[in-house]
């Protein structure tokens, strides 16, 4: 190949790196030698297929927020299409901008559209607008105790979630959803939605008894299930305390009310459930909302 085709080639690739990145090198001196154009064309053609973009246009949940400089922040989403992403967004200082700090706030729901490239750590954000706008999740002190909660308790447990989960993503609108629409009588709200979680992380727990069971049943909590022996290991309940495993369990969004629980009960059964996920999920750390919430809730609702 001639050092005409050779340098066509490279304009070539050029082009399609100019369309992914709209711009071109401000320099570039086009070599004789063969070898040295083909690797700038090798090079290149790396570039591209390396940090292609991808315009997703899909559903997504803000984890968290933190400001990187001045008018711009790093946004941790959940999405529906794509999973977790990380994006570096570009907030304006007027209120004319299309993209407003307070779409960001933990919890918001919002339809994005995010140029998506393999490899690469912070993706760009191109467009955002709310998908939810909550009525009282965000204003009710009871709830935003909830939401802080669940915002942090979200960050942590969705870290290895960086593949596609439609029912997943389902589940936590809906449940967001209920939540603000709901009046009163919400106070078990969080523990509901921890234990029926689990379901979507792989680690939902086995209720079944054990048959011919005539004794007390100890709770394995590495196994997730129940069994009549106490486990050769530390983690476990004892069978006085396994039935609240059964008890929270049984308790859904409809009925969760008619469950009354006091403080002590309500704060031994959170402690169960996050004891619970710290086993099942590496590395999960200690919430600093936890005592938030569990002062919020500490007479019953």
């Amino acid at each position: 190949m001639n050092s005409y085709w050779e340098n066509l080639v490279i304009c070539f690739v050029l082009r399609s790196l100019n369309r992914t990145f709209g711009l071109w090198p401000k320099v570039l001196t086009f070599n004789k030698t063969k070898s040295k154009n083909f690797v700038i064309c090798f090079v290149l053609c790396s570039l591209n297929r390396t940090f292609a973009a991808m315009l997703l246009k899909t559903e997504a949940l803000v984890l968290h927020s933190l400001k990187y400089g001045e008018g711009r922040l790093i946004v941790t989403l959940f999405t529906r299409e794509a999973g977790r992403l990380s994006c570096m967004v570009n907030v304006p200082k007027t209120s004319r901008g299309r993209l407003k700090k307070q779409y960001f706030q933990p919890l918001s729901l919002l339809n994005v559209e995010v140029d998506v490239r393999p490899r690469v750590q912070l993706q760009r954000l191109r467009h955002a607008a709310m998908a939810v706008v909550y009525g009282s999740l965000a204003f009710e002190r009871g709830k935003l105790a909830v939401g802080l909660f669940l915002a942090e308790f979200l960050y942590r447990a969705l870290r290895g979630e960086q593949q596609p989960d439609e029912q997943l993503f389902d589940y936590i609108r809906h449940s967001l959803e209920w939540l603000d629409q709901r009046p009163s009588g919400y106070a078990n709200f969080h523990l509901v939605f921890l234990m029926h979680l689990s379901r979507f992380l792989g680690f939902y727990p086995n209720l079944d008894i054990p048959s011919q069971t005539r004794g007390p049943l100890f709770f394995d909590l590495r196994e997730g299930g129940f069994t009549e022996q106490p486990p050769l290991h530390q983690d476990f309940l004892e069978a006085d305390e396994s039935v609240r495993i059964m008890t929270m369990m049984r308790m859904d969004y409809k009925n969760m009310h008619l469950f009354r629980m006091n403080r002590n009960d309500r704060v031994r059964c959170l402690e169960v459930v996050l004891r619970y996920y710290r086993l099942h999920l590496p590395a999960f750390p200690e919430l600093k909302s936890l005592s938030v919430l569990q002062e919020v809730f500490s007479t019953d609702q």
